[in-house]
């Protein structure tokens, strides 16, 4: 489309004519047409309010459970306790009277009347009246003080009451932290505190610890019971790795007689879905249906986690179906189940839509149902509409727990919207849901971005100060952030770290390692990370995949993504909706065209909802090689997908149209912006000076120029050099000249590359003594421009000369 310049358009600098008509106008700039207002608020680390956070934080933060910390006020009555003698009952109240800071003193006071004292009864009478806390210090002042004195006061009845009274109160920790330090190989204890113990090192994740025990019970010849043989297999499946040891601990329960409960198959079945090993979870649960087994809702609510991860919403349809058909309810577990399989298949609607479909069924939606669906609205970037519905199931009267509030801190902590984090801190506090270890886990999470890795440092110390000891998922957390942080080191030292003080690394450990690679490109370090893995027989996941897909395509290694595509459309790697999103967005970036194609086309096969990532993505691709038709293809999807463009949309068809020549389409693509309710940004603008000055028409580049200042958006360092560029194919230096002072009156400091443009064009012009006095008169103006970019500059025209 060509257009004549407005003889109407806004008033813009005067331009200095000449009596000489092949000239070119000047145009110059200066504050009065180009009014600059402040740089906009940006998520520098210098702006991120740390000190702020960590305020509200320090201040909500309940530490966990410790003995310093708890104590409870329960009445009871000495009739209570008639299984205590007098002495022991005496003991009991003193005990209880003392505070828990002054115990260790009153044991070694008393020690001669503790020696002759039921200690297995007092513990038990301490736990009676409410003050387990209080037992466990009677219990560790034994092992240090007692130990061995006068036939060992330590025996198995005193063992076995303490890990009942840690059992009945959940503290796996403290258990766990017990028992490494107190050996139970000279001690023979009974099956239930055996499997007491067990528990306690699953849910620590200290999986070696549990297995060497339960090694140690088969040799001992006990009689091991269904639980402590579920327990094991909820070990296996947390370590990964293990399907062999899964189905070896199986056969022995067939053989011992045992008979598998729901506990025993969701386990098995939760640990298919941690591995991603959806045909071994199918075969498995029906092998035990043809053998009689009637799976309840909690056996097929793991069968629909399985598929829901994966995003096979399909499969996940059908299993609710086969729930209905054997008059197996759904309960609310099932239905958040199958919103999470919608979300990982990117339909988002369609998964907020079953909440009134649970509603309508009698199953008022939870938090866990809330919760699912505000984390995937984060992931995909649509933070308002996750606030929105937060704020709705408040005003529905379904009250947020710690994972709900954890989920939107780390949303808002992705976008650096602190403010809103405040709020998030302070609502927690007052409505007495204290931070937990995951909360100060994201809070690091947050802190993870280029340039901020002392902010994790500090963040990591202060966590520590309230008493949260990092546990696996916090090393995990560390060496992700480090790694976002543009640190490897840290992330290095972190991962060494982890293993020093016992943890063993998994899958997501792994994958935090090639997060930090993948930042990088480095590719060959990601394959070396993905050998080690499979060498320690732990299975990739699409997380696994997905972040060696990034790696290659920010290296640059398009044979890299053609290799993971064999194994995907081979059926070798399940093609999930994840996976086929990177493959889209892996080969957008690389520019591989048909690589690109290929994935959409997967993703339409399975039936997948494509989101506007992926839409703009390949728009964009489009766009920069001139495929109009082909752009305008992905802009009809987007609307007959029911979406809406945004602003990247936009930016791109800028872009294709500029690039074209089609500076005025461009323009109007700019005015469509706005009359859209959107707001244009930087790129925007910049886009269509571009145009502009690719098409010489320098007047409309400073006229757009002008309306961006007046809108509030600074020019940067691009659109100077734009303009540059612009003025040197036309040979107008004086106006180069112009737009450099101009860029260090207003603070933003030319470049190396500015000052090039500039050298170009005089050389393009035949004019290399003006190029090199130019060069020579650079640090009149730019104190700041150093020899060596002097001298380099000064060797280019030395070299256009000879040429």
């Amino acid at each position: 489309m060509e257009r004549v310049i407005f003889p109407n358009r806004p008033a813009l600098p005067t331009p200095t004519l000449t009596s000489n008509p092949n000239n070119p106008p000047r145009i110059k700039l200066n504050s009065i047409t180009l009014p600059l207002h402040p740089n906009s608020p940006s998520s520098t680390p210098s702006s991120f309010p740390l000190d702020s956070l960590l305020h509200h934080l320090l201040h909500s933060s309940s530490p966990p459970t410790t003995l310093n910390h708890l104590h409870k006020d329960a009445e009871f009555e000495n009739g209570s306790l008639e299984f205590m003698s007098c002495k022991g009952k005496s003991m009991l109240d003193l005990i209880v009277e003392h505070p828990l800071a002054t115990l260790n003193g009153l044991f070694d006071l008393r020690k001669s009347e503790l020696v002759e004292v039921d200690l297995a009864g007092l513990l038990k009478g301490l736990e009676s009246s409410g003050h387990w806390e209080k037992a466990l210090i009677l219990f560790e002042w034994v092992a240090a003080n007692l130990n061995s004195h006068k036939g060992n006061k330590l025996d198995n009845q005193v063992i076995e009451q303490i890990v009942r009274i840690l059992g009945k109160e959940s503290q796996h920790t403290v258990a766990a932290k017990l028992f490494d330090k107190i050996p139970l190989e000279g001690y023979s204890l009974d099956v239930r505190a055996y499997t007491t113990i067990l528990h306690a090192y699953a849910r620590t994740g200290k999986y070696q610890r549990a297995i060497t025990l339960f090694k140690s019970l088969k040799q001992k010849g006990l009689s091991l019971t269904l639980v402590t043989y579920n327990v094991m297999l909820d070990v296996y499946g947390k370590m990964g790795r293990s399907w062999d040891k899964i189905l070896g601990l199986l056969e022995d329960m067939k053989s011992n007689g045992l008979v598998f409960d729901h506990f025993t198959c969701s386990t098995v079945i939760a640990a298919c879905g941690r591995e991603g090993l959806l045909e071994e979870a199918t075969k498995f649960f029906y092998g035990l249906k043809s053998q009689g087994y009637t799976p309840g809702t909690v056996t097929y609510n793991a069968l629909l986690q399985v598929f829901g991860k994966a995003g096979v919403y399909s499969e996940s349809l059908s299993i609710l179906k086969e729930m209905e058909e054997n008059n197996c309810p759904p309960d609310s577990v099932t239905y958040n189940e199958l919103v999470g399989a919608y979300l990982r298949a990117g339909f988002y609607e369609e998964g907020a839509a079953l909440i009134d479909t649970m509603a309508s069924k009698g199953i008022l939606p939870n938090t866990i149902t809330y919760t699912t669906m505000i984390n995937a609205y984060g992931k995909a970037g649509k933070e308002d509409k996750a606030l929105d519905l937060f704020h709705r199931m408040k005003k529905l009267g379904c009250v947020p727990n710690i994972c709900t509030y954890n989920a939107i801190i780390g949303m808002l902590g992705k976008r650096s919207r602190s403010e809103e984090m405040i709020e998030i801190l302070s609502e927690m506090k007052m409505n007495g849901c204290p931070p937990n270890r995951i909360t100060w886990n994201t809070m690091l999470a947050a802190c993870g971005t280029t340039g901020m890795q002392t902010y994790v440092h500090r963040v990591f110390r202060e966590m520590r100060s309230c008493g949260f000891e990092p546990d696996r998922d916090t090393f995990n957390t560390l060496i992700s952030a480090y790694g976002r942080c543009g640190s490897g080191v840290d992330a290095a030292k972190m991962y060494e770290e982890m293993i020093k003080v016992g943890f063993t690394p998994c899958v997501t450990t792994y994958n935090a390692l090639l997060n930090a690679l993948a930042r990088r490109g480095n590719w060959k370090a990601g394959e070396l990370v993905v050998r080690d893995m499979k060498k320690k027989g732990f299975k990739p996941n699409e997380t696994s995949y997905s972040l060696m897909l990034h790696c290659y395509a920010k290296g640059g290694n398009v044979k890299g993504l053609e290799l993971i595509e064999k194994d995907i459309y081979g059926g070798r790697i399940f093609p999930s909706w994840v996976l086929l999103r990177t493959l889209i967005l892996a080969n957008s970036k690389c520019r591989a065209l048909a690589g690109m194609e290929r994935a959409f086309q997967e993703l339409q096969k399975h039936g997948y909802k494509a989101d506007m990532v992926i839409f703009n993505s390949m728009l964009s691709i489009y766009a920069k090689n001139r495929m109009t038709d082909r752009a305008h293809d992905m802009l009809q999807l987007i609307h007959e997908n029911g979406l809406l463009p945004d602003i990247v949309t936009y930016n791109s068809l800028m872009d294709m149209y500029a690039r074209g020549g089609e500076c005025w389409k461009a323009e109007e693509i700019l005015d469509e912006l706005r009359k859209a309710g959107a707001k244009p940004d930087l790129v925007s603008y910049n886009t269509v000076i571009k145009g502009f000055c690719r098409q010489r028409l320098m007047h409309e580049a400073i006229r757009t120029m002008s309306e961006m200042t007046t809108r509030g958006i600074r020019p940067c360092i691009v659109t100077y050099n734009t303009l540059i560029t612009g003025y040197a194919s036309q040979g107008m230096f004086a106006e180069i000249n112009d737009v450099i002072t101009y860029m260090i009156q207003h603070d933003c400091k030319p470049n190396e590359l500015t000052y090039k443009i500039a050298v170009d064009g005089y050389c393009r012009a035949y004019k290399h003594e003006e190029a090199m006095e130019f060069v020579s008169k650079i640090r009149d103006v730019d104190k700041s421009f150093d020899d060596r970019s002097a001298q380099r500059l000064m060797s280019l025209v030395q070299d256009k000369m000879r040429s």
